[in-house]
């Protein structure tokens, strides 16, 4: 979603800001801007488009300016009026003093906005965000003696809604103001500088110390210090973390997309999720961050897993694994719909959150809903000290590290690696012996290695790429734990390259989607061998005799599969219940180049966001 920086310190800001707005474009943004307090002055520089053409405007602007050490920046994701260097943020009151921007969604907006209307306030943008600063304005003119903090304050009392916010002022150049509700918010804490962003990725090459916001706190950021206190004005003692990755984890290290580097770094990513947790010499798993909770998990009369886009298709596989390894029962539900069916949910009852971000609005909205219900809620996600790790009451991280390519692919095998492990937790001492739980460890860990294998296939999965990068529709189907694959293909492909593709289970293909298949029509099969490979095989001729064009995705010397399908991508030999790990590679190279042969930005692909932080 958004993307927000802030500075206020000894150095010249622009050049920061601008620097943590271009970290930040990984999240998606039509337009980006900048407010700089220049001496006595606020001067606001904002327009559509790239960081690049901001930075540009910036470098036209700062001969005439005395060198500004304090200011804020955002790149915006249009949500209430169109992608305009109007409706571009910072946003600013009348008097011009006071600059504004806003990640979230003010739901309570239009009558906030009819009432500033009403008292002869003018509106020069079409979004909700506007209203804040006119808001705060009013408040501070009605009580000249009020500082920027408390007119912020009770501004905010006003407002329902989604916010990240950052408030500068022309009045009190030697503070920044800001708050969060529902959009994340990080403080950096640097030598007599202070840095401000939506996520770590801009400061983390200026200092480790931060400091997370939680939903309902407004903090006040001075060069010399900071105070945290609630939105009812209580102060709050927050910890300071040290961040746990480097500059060099943000950076491409040669490749030419974010989404390349993650796809390749599957194999180490896989280590690292593993590393302390596989124990082959004692044929168990240790998963310290819900080892106190392993008891009650495992007496769950029902286990309901929610999440959103690929957090959701691992989950899916998630399901299947802990019913067959566990048997305990497991639903999925997408999070965006989970609180609005009045889920029946309860005491006896463990749910489930999975993001990447830690910070995607519909889960936490989920998760919420689970603890006011009475469930036990444990999370799944990658970034250390997010809203979903500090609400849950237990939990793993993935330890993937920055994900910064929109289309999600290292995070993927990494949440299925921990819901593969979290089901032969549950599975120790009631349902598998453990020679059985030693067997299948032992198979796991040799997944980074025949992850790699097939990394060497990228040339033959390119030239693949050639021959399908015009197709205007594309099925992909799969059977068992491979259904959740296709799924994961095809919104690879639709993500980054533009081009219509479903999922389906291979067997629903005769119930409806066959009817589409025609010359032009190319079918991905996930075709493993396993207990549905002859059925599998049946769906293929099916496809062939309607003169469809097949991709299969089959496994090391399987000669049949070669006579059926016109391109054969071949993976090592795995178990079922494993081979999610290894399928899902050659389609995330397939879509990858597809979209970059297409022309496509495949880190930023458009109209997406990496992180999805309002409703």
């Amino acid at each position: 979603m958004c993307g927000i920086v802030g500075y206020i310190g000894w150095q010249e800001a622009s050049p920061l800001l601008l620097k943590g707005l271009k970290r930040l474009e990984y999240r998606g943004y039509d337009s980006a801007g900048l407010a700089l307090l220049d001496g006595s002055k606020l001067v606001v520089i904002k327009q559509k488009g790239s960081v690049s053409n901001l930075e540009q405007e910036t470098l036209a602007l700062r001969a005439t300016m005395q060198g500004a050490t304090a200011g804020i920046g955002h790149t915006r994701w249009a949500t209430h009026g169109d992608p305009s260097d109007r409706n571009a943020h910072p946003h600013m009151n009348a008097a011009g003093d006071i600059a504004i921007i806003h990640n979230g969604i003010i739901e309570n907006y239009s009558l906030l906005k009819r009432e500033l209307l009403a008292e002869g306030y003018l509106f020069l943008s079409d979004t909700d965000s506007e209203v804040l600063v006119h808001l705060i304005d009013r408040i501070w003119k009605r009580e000249p003696a009020m500082d920027m903090e408390s007119a912020t304050r009770s501004a905010l009392r006003h407002v329902d809604g989604a916010y990240g916010l950052c408030v500068i002022s022309s009045r009190e150049p030697d503070k920044i103001v800001v708050a969060r509700m529902g959009s994340p918010l990080v403080i950096g804490i640097g030598e007599g500088e202070f840095f401000i962003a939506s996520d770590a990725a801009p400061i983390v090459e200026h200092t480790k110390k931060v400091v997370y916001l939680a939903d309902g706190e407004l903090a006040v950021v001075r060069r010399d210090g900071y105070t945290v206190t609630s939105i009812e004005n209580v102060r709050q003692e927050k910890v300071v973390t040290e961040l746990d990755f480097s500059l060099e984890k943000i950076e491409k290290d040669g490749f030419e997309h974010f989404m390349l580097k993650e796809i390749f770094q599957q194999p180490a990513v896989m280590h690292d999720v593993m590393r302390g947790r596989v124990r082959l010499d004692e044929g168990r798993v240790r998963l310290g961050g819900i080892e106190d909770y392993l008891d009650q998990l495992k007496q769950a009369k029902r286990i309901v897993i929610c999440a959103c886009g690929t957090s959701w298709h691992a989950a899916l596989i998630g399901e299947y694994l802990i019913e067959e390894f566990a048997r305990i029962p497991v639903e999925v539900d997408y999070a965006s719909e989970f609180r609005y069916r009045n889920p029946i949910v309860g005491a006896e009852d463990v749910v489930i959150v999975i993001s990447q971000s830690g910070e995607t609005a519909d889960t936490l909205a989920a998760l919420r809903t689970a603890k006011e219900k009475g469930a036990l809620v444990m999370g799944i996600c990658n970034v250390v000290g997010s809203t979903i790790a500090r609400e849950t009451l237990c939990g793993m991280y993935t330890h993937a590290g920055p994900e910064i390519g929109v289309a999600s692919t290292k995070a993927f095998t990494a949440q299925v690696i921990m819901l593969y492990m979290l089901a032969l937790a549950l599975s120790k001492g009631r349902t598998i012996s453990h020679d059985e739980i030693a067997l299948l460890l032992k198979e796991l860990s040799e997944i980074p290695e025949k992850a790699a294998q097939i990394l060497e296939l990228d040339g033959q999965i390119k030239f693949i790429a050639e021959q399908f990068k015009d197709a205007k529709n594309v099925l992909y189907l799969g059977r068992g734990y491979n259904f959740p694959v296709a799924l994961e293909g095809a919104l690879k492909l639709k993500e980054i390259s533009y081009i219509h593709a479903e999922g389906y289970p291979a067997a629903e293909m005769k119930h409806g989607p066959i009817a589409l298949i025609d010359e032009d029509m190319p079918v991905i099969f996930i075709a493993t061998r396993d207990s549905t490979y002859t059925k599998i095989l049946s769906n293929i001729e099916e496809v062939r005799s309607r003169k469809g064009r097949v991709i299969a995705i089959a496994s090391e010397g399987d000669k049949e599969i070669g006579r059926l399908a016109e391109h054969v991508i071949y993976i090592p030999q795995a178990s079922g219940p494993i081979t999610p790990l290894l399928t899902v590679i050659p389609l995330q190279l397939l879509a990858y180049h597809i979209a970059t042969l297409r022309g496509c930005n495949v880190d930023r692909p458009r109209n997406l966001a990496k992180s999805v932080t309002v409703e």
